[in-house]
């Protein structure tokens, strides 16, 4: 099989799974769960970010804070999807695409809420007295599905090997090379062994890395993409009119951009929104069930506002700044059009002196905690299929995809990680629903105890 015809057979999967399959299962999961919840992400949404920076159960059962479970996840949701995978996505899916990330966002944010209260409600604590959770146990133990539960967790070891590897490192390869004008081979060997560093320090030391680097990373890139749109001030709200004007009518060509129809916009809004946000992948659930907390529902809401941060926050910024900077179409100089990491970049120096240094700084912090996170997710899913065993062969196989992410192909990398991403939402979405009543009960228990919570506040 030539190398044209892979990448032939990879996109098809990735447009079958993501145009006419997974897109109609998120959004209907996640309307099922609106309608359900009453709402609850418009309601709770204000309360649920000031619970991530300021509650803190410390005295709890899990192994890290509220916060370092939120800044866990994000670093596997902040991440390259929310910089290189918008970009890919209005490249080929033009910038309708971003409406239907939107959509997948809003209505992901109930979903990602039940995600973690079944997370909480059903997680364990192992042999070593550490927690364990996620959707392989709420399979297991709440639906009684213990062999969906394998195969969940068989399908999210493929995706921290892809989805959550090939692209980050793939990414942060790229814009080292723009940086110092190196081979892809020498920052994917240091990717490796500082990967290699961290993984066999445990979640402890993820977190306290994340809960560092995510709020430093974050910061700089959303105040730097304000000031660029401070800057095109004029151009801002027409950035908006076209990214929902083209989501049902599709985009014209322009330059190198070759166009993108409505069908194009779907699919890679909703692979590169779930890429980005997580929400019914079933991967941020394992990270909120080792946080400290009382009841499910108060690390549900945490969980929640990874969504906002990720989707509504981070995605936004980086569309509108390839929006009011034009850069959509500009060839490179390997005669192709700019796609990824390199497109971003473009469009931030051509506003900031340096602009390119803010996102290759950005990418290598985002893509190397979006490493680190995954790699958590990975090994609980190895204990959970192996009890412990075989855990230092997961570690040096994810630290060697590391170092093949960064030599590999972006016409591979992201079709195969939107495929792999995809395998982990089934069976976490039939979970979902299975146990629908069991997750909507405990949320009215929640929402009654935080009426209570206020009264007394009150009084």
């Amino acid at each position: 099989m030539t190398y044209k015809i892979f990448v032939w057979y990879l996109n098809q999967l990735d447009k079958w799974m993501w145009s006419y399959v997974l897109f109609f299962l998120l959004i209907g999961v996640g309307i099922f769960f609106t309608i359900r919840l009453k709402g609850m992400q418009f309601r709770y949404l204000g309360y649920s970010l000031k619970l991530a920076f300021t509650r803190s159960d410390q005295d709890a059962e899990g192994d890290i804070s509220q916060f370092q479970a939120l800044m866990t996840a994000l670093a596997a949701t902040i991440g390259i999807g929310s910089i290189a995978g918008v970009a890919t996505a209005i490249v080929a899916g033009g910038f309708g695409a971003v409406f239907w990330m939107w959509v997948i966002a809003l209505v992901g944010m109930a979903t990602k809420f039940i995600e973690a209260i079944l997370a909480v409600k059903y997680r364990e604590i192992d042999a070593n007295g550490r927690m364990c959770g996620g959707p392989m146990y709420y399979l297991a133990n709440g639906l009684q599905l213990k062999w969906l539960g394998v195969i969940f967790s068989i399908c999210c070891l493929l995706a921290t090997l892809c989805g959550g590897n090939l692209i980050q490192a793939h990414s942060i390869a790229i814009a080292c090379t723009e940086l110092i004008s190196c081979s892809v081979i020498w920052p994917g060997m240091i990717m490796a062994v500082l990967t290699a560093f961290v993984l066999f320090g445990g979640i402890k030391n993820i977190a306290k890395i994340s809960s560092l680097l995510v709020p430093i990373m974050a910061l700089l890139y959303i105040v730097s993409g304000l000031f660029i749109l401070c800057v095109r001030y004029d151009r801002v709200w027409e950035g908006f009119l076209t990214i929902i004007q083209t989501a049902f009518t599709g985009q014209a060509a322009v330059g190198g951009f070759l166009g993108a129809s409505v069908m194009m916009a779907i699919q890679l809004g909703a692979a590169r929104g779930i890429s980005s946000n997580e929400a019914g992948m079933g991967s941020a659930p394992i990270a909120a069930a080792a946080a400290k907390t009382d009841v499910p529902g108060r690390q549900a809401l945490i969980s929640m506002s990874g969504v906002f941060f990720s989707s509504f926050v981070v995605c936004t910024i980086t569309a509108l700044v390839i929006s009011v900077t034009d850069v959509l179409g500009t060839i490179g100089a390997n005669g192709k059009a700019l796609n990824g990491v390199a497109l971003v970049i473009q469009a931030f120096r051509s506003i900031i002196p340096g602009g390119e240094f803010i996102v290759i700084l950005g990418v290598i912090l985002f893509g190397y905690t979006t490493i680190i996170g995954w790699s958590y997710y990975g090994e609980k899913s190895m204990e959970f299929l192996f009890k412990g065993a075989l855990l230092k062969s997961y570690r040096i196989l994810f630290c060697f995809c590391v170092f093949l992410g960064s030599i590999m192909s972006i016409e591979i990398v992201w079709p195969l990680a939107d495929i792999m991403n995809g395998l982990m939402a089934f069976p976490n979405l039939i979970g979902l629903i299975g146990l629908s009543s069991v997750a909507c009960k405990e949320a009215q228990h929640f929402f009654q105890l935080l009426k209570q919570e206020k009264k007394a506040a009150l009084n």
